[in-house]
């Protein structure tokens, strides 16, 4: 290629020497000759090597079973690649070409490594990103946080390509590059702090099994209240109910507390945990009028039955003079109540009967008894969960008056106006 360049050189100076060119002039027309010339056989290349591995490789990827190639095909692998090649052949062509002309040589040949630099880095992101895809639509991966390794291991090597890039620009050894980048270390932990605590919540994350991609999240200091959809080195992003996304830095994840309703939603059922307050002052003795008003609730009949049977016999035995309800034992409308509530809730279709059901008493307030129910619904999801719980509650106080019972509420303030 050279011998021919010289010879066309050669055949073409007189012509320059006849229209008055110098024969420094006419080098530099050669020089730019031989730059076209270059320019054009790389154009041949890249379009040659753009119809095989571009077409034929698209071809070939839609007949294959795995949907991996599928992927590097969508992530522009193939033509990052068909780019490289005639970059290989000009880096190669440069010191032959050009070996006249060692100052324009030194100048290309550090272009077009950088570039080659460069455009490998890019296309290795491209496969990565292709393996991250690929792997994200196999169920045992889908919940893992790859991106964050994907973007782990792209820190890792364009560290390496910016070192090659400085060596080759100016010329310094890999290992006097490598010292003082380890001088520099202060300063580069400080400038990728984010990335660096990124990293390592990462790994925490992951080996910890913390959060996966799919979890519902509840984080107040974020505002975060819904869905994990990415996780990646330095943010977890969470679509919000409202469908509103917030992002939280990964290193908050090992750092703040956060709620995680994956084991809610892995379990049997979903907890509901709510209470309502009873007025005290309405709490009593049951007597034997009551007690034949309540034994139509049909709940509770069998066990007013039997609980009044067990309550004579014990004062029977003990000769307790019931003329004043305060001796001996004694039912109550707020225990009673609670009994009927529990066999309200046992029959209830919506909660799930091999977990907690329970209706129990609390601490007493300032604004009454609080009445606890704590039970576990069959269907976890959202709407229907609210609808299983609105239907209990529902129900409880509208029962409350049937046993003489009042629920608290702050008095009303009804002004007037002067």
């Amino acid at each position: 290629m050279h011998k021919l360049l010289d010879k066309i050189f050669n055949f073409l100076y007189p012509l320059f020497r006849d229209w008055g060119m110098s024969r420094n002039i006419a080098s530099y027309f050669s020089l730019f000759l031989n730059i076209l010339v270059l320019i054009a056989l790389a154009y041949i290349i890249y379009y040659a090597a753009k119809f095989l591995l571009v077409t034929v490789t698209a071809v070939f990827a839609q007949r294959t079973k795995t949907k991996f190639d599928d992927y590097l095909i969508q992530n522009k692998t193939t033509r990052y690649t068909a780019y490289l090649i005639p970059f290989f052949f000009i880096y190669k062509a440069v010191p032959v070409i050009l070996d006249k002309y060692e100052y324009w040589e030194l100048i290309f040949g550090k272009i077009v490594g950088v570039y080659i630099v460069l455009l490998g880095l890019w296309i290795v992101r491209t496969i990565f990103n292709s393996l991250r895809d690929y792997l994200k639509q196999k169920p045992e991966y889908s919940d893992k946080p790859i991106d964050s390794f994907v973007q782990v291991i792209m820190i890792v090597l364009w560290i390496f390509g910016v070192a090659l890039i400085i060596s080759t620009l100016f010329g310094i050894k890999k290992g006097e590059l490598l010292t003082i980048l380890g001088t520099l270390s202060a300063i580069i932990i400080l400038i990728f702090r984010d990335t660096i605590l990124g990293f390592v919540s990462s790994v925490q994350v992951a080996i910890n099994d913390m959060v996966r991609i799919g979890d519902w999240i509840t984080m107040d200091k974020f505002g975060a209240d819904g869905d994990v959809i990415e996780i990646n080195l330095t943010t977890v992003k969470v679509r919000n109910f409202d469908n509103t996304i917030t992002t939280i830095p990964t290193y908050a994840l090992s750092s703040d507390s956060f709620q995680n309703w994956r084991g809610m939603q892995k379990s049997d059922g979903r907890r509901i945990k709510r209470h309502v307050l009873i007025k005290s002052s309405t709490i009593r003795f049951l007597n034997d009028e009551d007690l034949r008003q309540l034994r139509k609730i049909q709940l509770i009949t069998s066990y007013i039955d039997s609980r009044q049977a067990e309550i004579e016999k014990y004062n029977d035995l003990r000769g307790i003079d019931k003329t004043l309800s305060l001796n001996g034992r004694n039912m109550t409308n707020l225990g009673l109540f609670r009994k009927y509530i529990m066999q309200y809730l046992v029959n209830h279709p919506g909660l799930n009967k091999d977990m907690h059901i329970m209706c129990r008493q609390l601490q007493s307030t300032a604004h009454g008894v609080p009445l606890e129910i704590y039970v576990f619904s069959s269907d976890k999801r959202w709407a229907n969960y609210e609808y299983i719980m609105a239907d209990i509650f529902d129900h409880v106080m509208a029962s409350v008056r049937y046993f003489d019972l009042e629920i608290f509420e702050l008095p009303s303030q009804i002004g007037r106006l002067d």
